[in-house]
């Protein structure tokens, strides 16, 4: 049981941040690709979002109880 649960928080950590990340990503491509001088801003706060994005999901792994099997 503990098992199945272990796998439904890890897919959840991981699908939860890849579809938020996709739609950040597509936001911005099509600001930048609209508004071209706004590059130096979207890049940076792009960045900015997935440095966020990525320490959270660490942190929620290291969060984590490990089991020794």
């Amino acid at each position: 049981m503990t098992e199945v649960v272990e796998k439904g928080l890890k897919k959840f950590g991981v699908t939860l941040s890849k579809p938020v990340l996709a739609i950040i990503t597509l936001v911005f491509g099509l600001i930048v690709i609209f508004v071209p001088w706004s590059l130096n801003l979207i890049v940076g706060i792009y960045l900015i979002v997935q440095g966020i994005l990525l320490l959270t999901e660490y942190y929620e792994l290291q969060s984590r109880p490990t089991s020794k099997a």
